[in-house]
């Protein structure tokens, strides 16, 4: 079992130049597949809604464009940083059940503080809920699964 140990040496921000230009090029591409996935999933929403319901669309985009979205932060984002298949893996499931769930609990929350939300308003919720789980998912990468390993060849 892996623990977490307290190193004097060890700083969560390195001062090492590469590492902050690495961390920019890491962030740089997680907005660029962020707005786009999003996007397409408030799309994906809007387009099944009124057919499915809003929590069965809301489920149908996150699946569909999680499974993109991943697929590119492994191969683009955080290319050259090696990751274990199981950690990748049980991201990828847990990525799916956080925005399955808090997509869920915030149309449901709309739902009971707005009487007859119109699909504009689900769609700038999820919009929302989206942006700030993003900020927690890159952290999640960055710092989990795609974590920096001491002696890995780092790429710009």
């Amino acid at each position: 079992m892996a623990t977490t140990r307290c190193a004097p040496d060890h700083r969560l921000l390195a001062t090492d130049p590469d590492r902050h230009h690495e961390l920019g090029t890491h962030a740089a591409w997680y907005v660029v597949a962020g707005v786009v996935t999003t996007g397409i999933q408030a799309l994906l929403f809007l387009l099944l809604r009124d057919e499915l319901g809003s929590q069965v669309a809301n489920l149908a985009a996150i699946a569909v464009t999680t499974i993109g979205n991943t697929e590119f932060h492994r191969r683009v984002t955080f290319a050259g940083r090696r990751s274990n298949a199981g950690k990748r893996h049980l991201q990828d499931l847990l990525t799916f059940a956080f925005y399955a769930g808090y997509g869920s609990a915030v149309l449901a929350l709309l739902d009971a503080l707005v009487d007859r939300p119109t699909s504009w308003e689900e769609t700038g919720t999820l919009l929302l809920a989206s942006l700030v789980g993003g900020v927690v998912r890159f952290a999640v990468l960055r710092w989990w699964v795609f974590a920096h390993r001491d002696g890995q060849v780092r790429t710009a």
